[in-house]
């Protein structure tokens, strides 16, 4: 794929982190994202799976802003995101995935109701209608998480699926 077709479909993703779509990302977009998570599974954010949320968030903005946010304003532009996502991860999606194993991990753990570690495929879907993906669209994706047919999506399979979906072209 040429590096304009990459170009593309990263770009298509930064609204996905831009909750607001104000036209960039910044920490408010992060603490919208887990605001709406905690009000779906109806978790309360002084909670410790709530706080758990709020820092995973902070982690992930922290993470992408210290990769991104070239001229230090605390706001992530396009521009910037692409050429992050171009220069600093294309061939690394580990490396995203560390970043947002912290926010992932938490946010499982909302949707988590009966504690074992990992969430329904339903559930799975509704953390991501919660982040803003259409709901037709989160019910695929979230079908397509669990790998091995057991009916619930664990870490193990969300955060590399999500580094995927970041850093690699489909």
């Amino acid at each position: 794929m040429v590096s304009s077709e990459y170009e593309r479909r990263i770009a298509a993703r930064f609204a996905t982190f831009d909750q607001d779509g104000n036209g960039y990302i910044d920490r408010q977009d992060f603490n919208a994202a887990a605001k709406a998570l905690l009000a779906e599974f109806a978790v309360a954010a002084r909670s410790d799976r709530g706080q758990a949320l709020y820092g995973g968030a902070e982690a992930l903005w922290q993470g992408m802003a210290g990769i991104a946010d070239r001229d230090g304003d605390q706001r992530i532009t396009r521009e910037e995101f692409v050429t992050a996502a171009v220069k600093r991860l294309r061939d690394n999606p580990d490396r995203f995935a560390e970043i947002a194993r912290p926010f992932l991990h938490a946010a499982l753990a909302v949707a988590d109701a009966d504690g074992v570690g990992a969430v329904t495929v339903p559930d799975t879907a509704r953390v991501l209608t919660a982040l803003g993906v259409p709901g037709d669209t989160a019910r695929s994706v979230a079908a397509a998480l669990d790998t091995d047919g057991d009916g619930k999506v664990g870490e193990a399979e969300a955060v590399p699926a999500f580094a995927r979906w970041f850093t690699v072209p489909e």
